[in-house]
């Protein structure tokens, strides 16, 4: 699902799949009641700025236990600061068109860059260091000037969806920095981004609900949910909020985690695809909860934790243990064109034991936020430790993520209610003329970290 991520495998050739528009996911299989869970915050159309990933609580505590040179952060900033893309010398190369999977696909050249801001805007905000601020400001700035179209096989939609809630990520970092024009990034987002996650939620690009597996849908969702709050816009917040709960493909979560075995282990149907596939899910499900909390929704309690049961399952089969497995079969195909059925037996071994780095974030939640028990993630988060990010783990899975969440994540053990914080003051700039300069002055409510 990655930038250059080869999809053929033993078990199931993608391109045959594609002979309709993509790779498929299952949908409608598995029911469980609704549980305890937050919904969307606020009657008020207050947002928490900066609020997606990162609060302005998190980047006062990664600044001052890298200045501390305390234990995790300091080897979670040493991990930033020797990604070639975190250098302030980066300078972006901007294109009107990006393709994926088509002739001409130069969809690289948008990942490093993106990868580039983010991670020189992490710095920033970490060092105080302008120069890194002024790179991730003119890489923005050199985006949001230029481009114009995202295009390409049915592919484009995974790019303006992974693509799309990192840039939005790497923005909201800079917001009110001297000289972002976030009103021009806002409009590119919201022509060439949104849209196309969007549609691609509504329509399945002309395929059957059940066509498309977890991550495309989820990173979809992470797009519209990403956009909604750079854009203070709660209308595409709870479209995203509300297909996480209750879409009608493989986004929904229900769809996404279908089953689950005794002791509370949740069966991604993603794990009897492959696991590079199960994994970019594991890390949209930990990215779609984590933007959502800073913004009082409470995604990671959602159905009594159904993601923790599910990246649990996740973690546990691919540390090398064995996970209990119900049977599914998958419907795919096209209306009027052509379908097909395919049934799942057992657990895939494709890909098995893949890094990536997106595990400290869900580690990070439930047990030093909330105080649960999650030993697998755990035990793969201590794994993969310290985390990198764009470029680290090569051009495949590791530009699926944006990472570096030892640094960004780790936090000290404080329990906090099972309720999601609430923004405690409208820190939208929407009603700026300009829309370029002015830095949203917000507190973050009480809990937010």
């Amino acid at each position: 699902m990655s930038v250059s991520q080869n999809n053929n495998r033993p078990m199931m050739s993608r391109r045959s799949v594609l002979r309709v528009a993509g790779a498929a996911g299952v949908a409608g299989i598995g029911a469980a009641a609704i549980g305890a869970g937050a919904t969307p915050a606020a009657a008020s159309t207050a947002f928490v700025h900066p609020g997606l990933l990162h609060t302005q609580a998190d980047f006062d505590r990664m600044a001052a236990k890298v200045k501390a040179g305390t234990g995790l952060w300091k080897a979670g900033y040493a991990k930033l600061a020797g990604n070639p893309r975190s250098g302030s010398t980066w300078k972006a190369t901007p294109l009107a068109t990006v393709i994926r999977g088509a002739t001409g696909d130069n969809v690289s050249t948008l990942a490093f860059d993106i990868a580039a801001a983010y991670q020189n805007a992490l710095r920033w905000k970490v060092t105080g260091d302008t120069a890194h601020a002024d790179a991730a400001r003119d890489i923005l700035n050199a985006w949001s000037a230029k481009l114009t179209t995202l295009d390409g096989s049915a592919d484009r939609f995974i790019a303006a969806g992974i693509h799309g809630y990192q840039f939005a990520n790497a923005a909201e970092i800079m917001r009110g920095y001297s000289g972002f024009d976030l009103a021009r990034f806002k409009k590119m987002m919201l022509a060439v981004f949104y849209p196309m996650s969007s549609s691609f939620l509504a329509k399945h690009n002309g395929a059957y609900d059940s066509n498309y597996w977890s991550s495309w849908d989820l990173l979809s969702v992470a797009c519209v949910l990403s956009v909604g709050i750079l854009c203070d816009d709660r209308a595409k917040v709870d479209e995203a909020v509300t297909y996480f709960k209750s879409g009608k493909g493989m986004g929904s979560i229900k769809n996404a985690i279908p089953f689950i075995h005794p002791g509370g282990l949740g069966q991604m149907v993603e794990v009897g695809r492959d696991q590079g596939h199960a994994l970019l899910s594991v890390g949209l499900l930990g990215t779609i909860c984590e933007m959502a909390w800073n913004q009082g929704i409470d995604l990671y309690g959602y159905d009594d934790s159904r993601v923790l049961k599910g990246v649990e399952y996740a973690a546990k089969w691919n540390l090398g243990h064995d996970v209990p497995f119900t049977s599914w079969t998958w419907h795919k195909g096209a209306p009027g064109s052509w379908e097909g059925w395919e049934t799942f037996t057992e657990a895939s071994t494709w890909a098995r034991g893949q890094v990536r780095p997106i595990w400290e974030g869900l580690y990070n939640h439930y047990v030093n936020r909330r105080g649960l028990d999650a030993p697998y993630v755990s035990e793969m988060a201590a794994k993969v430790r310290p985390e990198g990010g764009g470029g680290d783990y090569g051009t495949g899975g590791g530009l699926d993520h944006l990472g570096f969440g030892t640094l960004a994540f780790t936090r000290d053990k404080a329990i906090v209610s099972a309720t999601a914080p609430k923004p405690s003051a409208s820190t939208s700039d929407t009603a700026s003329s300009s829309d370029t300069g002015a830095a949203a002055t917000a507190t973050p409510a009480a809990g937010t970290a």
